[in-house]
């Protein structure tokens, strides 16, 4: 990197590594005269991407109206110096009641550059209604963001449903608090001239000093209202969806966050850390990769040694696991609720995971009844009925009755089987029911997917690659390798550009999601082991890029609340989608995929990723081995109505112990058993 001066070279010099697929590209950091004004440019080679408005480096507001800031007054730089590694640019705002101090620092940090910009307000009197700013702007670009966790390029699934962020011509503010995001960065990604390039913005978080309201924060996104895009950070406002001063605080829509400004003293100072990064993109839908793993590696979140350890685990999910099993009238298996009389196989129930999961667990429980309770409750569940679209997911133990039809639990039931049919032969159980079910289901769907006129409605049935690629193998199907491969072409085709990112892989949310992203990720991992070609393997790197967007990569700080009660780490938790804004444990089951995708690449980052989500995951349970679904790191709360958004973030929802909360632990311990990646854990 090499930082310029009126053509006068200063000392900092690095060369940037892009993103895996990407030559090395040299990133240039300069200070340009234009019109009369003192501007900064930061290019890609000899590409321009980002630079500081026309109007200043520095902006700030002085007064709030209409719920929105107003009075900016801008500034350039006036002085540019050099102290060891960091080149410093300084100036100041004049206001009627006094000045603005400005200083912005910069340095090398690993790929990106670094700047710690402080405001001091040496006026009089105090400086009310204020708002601060940060902004880098993309020339002429109307690019594609992503913000994790909240917005992906756009969502234009999620967009449908009037309950999501979106970013459009029509909504082209989209700012929100930096605790919302589970990795603070905002990416963009365009084309220019030829190329197709990227920048992110990534923010150090934290409150924000005389913030007007309680626990206010800085706030993160893009603004894309004038003819380009700008990154920015802002000391307060949020904004989405076309409304200025509103925040997705609950599962419906958005309430009012007005009045987002700040109250200083004199001789007050602020500092705000933020760091910029530019590279060029390979391929359409990759820009927010680079930032990603950048990020990643400034927080570097893998260190696992203060979580319950995979022993404790086990046992409190086992001991809880078996409160929920019910047998009488013929009927086994794994209640969905506490005091409702319902095996569900799949989504919320997973009635059918501990099927497989206590075949390989028992020598660790140590208890005779698990390989029992393993053997009758999937005897019981190879019972399910079928009808024209597949086989039924639920089961009324007391009226004797089968009924729902998803898809989506269905493809996530089948695999359940499929492990298990492959550990029961292993050690010689009776797994012939098991296999006749299964391949009653497989050979079903593989015959719908192939047909000419499947057309799933979103990524849900990516949830049917990988159990149609282990019955393949378990069978000898070769209608099921070529519906499996089928089903993995058509979701690369549709997702990989990101012009539809991953979506609907939740029932109760339609729009982005990670459960969307992870159903491609477990498939194009499960056909790449059955073909050994490359391109799934691609396909499952950018799949997994994207459910990593998700992975809370720092410990948000918590406001007093029941997840302070009991220092709740949220590093290793993945928000649920842009609909669901609250974090949940569902990483846990996506943990033992990273890490074998880990295993593949000879990349221990992963591995160390895979291994942090099973056991920070761990942290809130109960004495009863038990915890809740809903940890509310932000501003947000899934529930019924709520007139204010304080108040919410740090509550936790412990009541709704549906049995997946369970049962994914045990299936993800099951399947690092498998893979060896205990060991000490």
């Amino acid at each position: 990197m090499r930082i310029f001066c009126r053509g006068v070279a200063l000392a900092l010099s690095v060369t940037a590594a892009c993103a895996a697929g990407d030559p090395e590209v040299k990133t240039d950091f300069r200070i340009v005269e234009r019109g009369g004004r003192s501007a900064v440019e930061v290019l890609a080679g000899k590409t321009l991407l980002l630079t500081s408005p026309a109007e200043g480096l520095w902006s700030v507001a002085t007064d709030w109206r209409d719920g929105w800031p107003a009075e900016w007054r801008h500034a350039a730089p006036r002085q540019v110096s050099q102290a060891g590694p960091w080149t410093i640019l300084e100036g100041s705002i004049e206001t009627e009641k006094g000045a603005w101090r400005l200083r912005d620092a910069y340095r090398e940090r690993g790929r990106a550059v670094e700047c710690v910009r402080r405001w001091q307000w040496t006026g009089k009197t105090r400086a009310e209604k204020t708002t601060l700013a940060v902004r880098w702007r993309a020339p002429k670009a109307k690019g594609q963001i992503l913000l994790p966790g909240i917005v992906y390029y756009g969502n234009p699934s999620g967009a449908r449903s009037q309950r999501t962020p979106v970013f459009s011509p029509d909504a082209p503010l989209a700012i929100f608090e930096e605790h919302r995001y589970p990795l603070p960065f905002a990416s963009l990604e365009w084309v220019s001239g030829k190329r197709r390039v990227g920048a992110a913005l990534h923010s150090l978080p934290s409150p924000v000093p005389c913030g007007n309201l309680p626990d206010q924060w800085w706030s993160l996104g893009a603004d894309a209202s004038a003819d380009s895009t700008e990154l920015v950070l802002l000391s307060g406002p949020c904004a989405s969806n076309g409304r200025q001063s509103v925040v997705k605080a609950v599962q419906p829509g958005f309430l009012p966050y007005d009045e987002a400004w700040l109250e200083l003293e004199p001789g007050a100072v602020i500092e705000k850390t933020f760091r910029l990064e530019v590279y060029p993109v390979e391929r359409e839908g990759s820009g927010f990769r680079r930032p990603l793993w950048t990020s990643l590696d400034l927080f570097r979140p893998e260190q696992v040694e203060e979580f319950p350890t995979f022993g404790a685990i086990l046992e409190a999910k086992y001991r809880f696991a078996r409160q929920r099993w019910h047998e009488a009238d013929g009927a086994s298996g794994f209640k969905k609720y506490p005091d409702r009389p319902f095996f569900v196989i799949g989504w919320c129930g997973q009635a059918a995971a501990p099927g497989y999961a206590l075949q390989v667990l028992a020598d660790r429980l140590g208890d005779p009844g698990a390989l029992a309770m393993a053997q009758r409750s999937l005897d019981f569940l190879s019972t399910a009925e079928f009808y024209e679209g597949g086989f039924h997911t639920w089961y009324n133990y007391e009226e004797k009755r089968w009924s729902h039809d998803e898809p989506l639990s269905q493809g996530q039931g089948m695999l359940n089987f499929a492990r298990a049919v492959r550990a029961g032969r292993k050690s010689g159980r009776d797994t012939s029911r098991w296999e006749a079910f299964l391949a009653r289901a497989s050979d079903f769907h593989a015959q719908r997917i192939l047909r000419d006129d499947w057309r799933p409605r979103s990524t849900d049935e990516g949830f049917f690659i990988a159990p149609l690629s282990l019955a393949a193998e378990l069978f000898g199907s070769e209608l099921c390798r070529r519906a499996a491969i089928r089903a993995a072409e058509h979701y690369a085709e549709r997702h990989l550009q990101m012009r539809e990112p991953y979506w609907g892989g939740t029932l109760d949310a339609k729009c982005e999601d990670k459960e969307g992203a992870y159903a491609a990720f477990q498939g194009f991992l499960a056909v790449y082991a059955l073909t050994g070609e490359d391109r799934f393997l691609q396909w499952a790197r950018h799949a997994c890029d994207v459910v990593l967007t998700y992975l809370v990569a720092w410990d948000i700080d918590l406001p007093a609340g029941r997840l302070r009660n009991h220092a709740f780490k949220t590093r290793g938790w993945t928000v649920v989608s842009p609909q669901n804004q609250h974090i949940d444990a569902y990483g846990v089951l996506i943990a033992p995929d990273v890490y074998r995708l880990g295993q593949i690449l000879q990349d221990d980052r992963l591995k160390r990723l895979g291994l942090l989500m099973f056991r920070s995951c761990g942290q809130l349970l109960d004495p009863y081995g038990s915890h809740g679904e809903q940890p509310q790191h932000t501003n947000y709360a899934q529930r019924g109505r709520v007139e204010s958004v304080f108040g919410l973030r740090g509550g936790y929802v412990e009541d709704w112990t549906v049995f997946w909360l369970t049962a994914h632990f045990l299936n993800a311990a099951a399947r690092f058993e498998e893979l060896g990646g205990v060991d000490g854990q």
